[in-house]
């Protein structure tokens, strides 16, 4: 489309999905200098794209938490990630969501060290870090982490675990604290983080590669991560970016909306100008 004389360039624009806003919603834009191409190529990507609108699917298995440590526990390959994506911070999560941690927590699975290994990354917690720092690596703590932000879905959680490493000075996190609570290491920051990186795990001690089950606030994963994975799925969890969009809720969007509203019948896909800036 954009490849013709007369188009500068033509595009499918994706609203946010995740506000609850009027003008949220995708747009396909051509801009050019011939009208009627102009006009033409719009209504053309338009349909196009509404065509296709029930094909589009996740780049990975997503299901549910249960599933994923389902699949997770009976998995031998290490590491196995599951991405928390419904409080992803790197989509606009509040990142302090226990959901995830507090079903964890609950698993019998995780409470003795001779059942497999898991490192959750990550809860913000700015004042179980102070206790922590006051009570140093290796001594036992009990303090509350999470939810100050986002406590829709779980309120905050009490972790009770031996301090294995402290470290000050990241540029996101400012400190960050590992807890071994039974067979889990959670990672609590001061303040929320993304962890992306296998330095981001080996700087505190920990050893993804040969951790049994990696659970990481996050959506795809970025290519180190991907590259370390044995197997991978995303748990479709609840936070303020929950990839299953009937859960959101919404209340101000214009409606109807795909896919929202399913069984919607075609929208007008007719062309709308815009006038040029510099036009009288």
């Amino acid at each position: 489309m954009a490849d013709q004389e007369g188009v500068i360039d033509a595009a499918v624009w994706i609203g946010y999905a995740w506000a609850d806003e009027p003008r949220n919603h995708a747009a396909v834009m051509v801009t050019g200098d011939n009208k009627e191409k102009v006009e033409k190529g719009a209504e053309q990507l338009a349909q196009s794209f509404w065509d296709v609108r029930n094909e589009f699917e996740f780049v990975a298995p997503t299901t549910t938490l249960e599933e994923s440590l389902k699949l997770a526990l009976e998995s031998d390959k290490k590491p196995y990630i599951i991405s928390d994506m419904g409080d992803n911070p790197t989509a606009g999560g509040a990142g302090d969501v226990t959901w995830t941690l507090k079903e964890l927590l609950a698993r019998p699975e995780f409470k003795s060290t001779k059942g497999k290994s898991l490192i959750y990354a990550s809860i913000p917690g700015p004042e179980f870090v102070e206790k922590a720092m006051e009570i140093g690596v290796g001594g036992k703590i009990k303090a509350e982490a999470g939810a100050t932000v986002d406590n829709r879905f779980a309120g905050p959680l009490t972790l009770e675990g031996t301090i294995t490493a402290i470290k000050e000075g990241d540029v996101n996190a400012e400190i960050e604290v590992v807890v071994k609570v039974g067979n889990i290491d959670v990672i609590v920051t001061k303040k929320r983080k993304p962890y992306h990186h296998l330095s981001d795990f080996t700087n505190l001690g920990l050893d993804p590669k040969n951790t049994d089950i990696v659970v990481v606030k996050i959506g795809y994963l970025v290519p180190e991560l991907y590259d370390m994975r044995g197997d991978w799925t995303m748990a479709l969890t609840p936070g303020g970016v929950d990839q299953d969009l009937n859960r959101l809720g919404y209340k101000r969007i214009n409606r109807p909306m795909f896919p929202i509203d399913s069984a919607m019948t075609q929208p007008n896909l007719k062309a709308r100008l815009i006038p040029a800036a510099d036009s009288k």
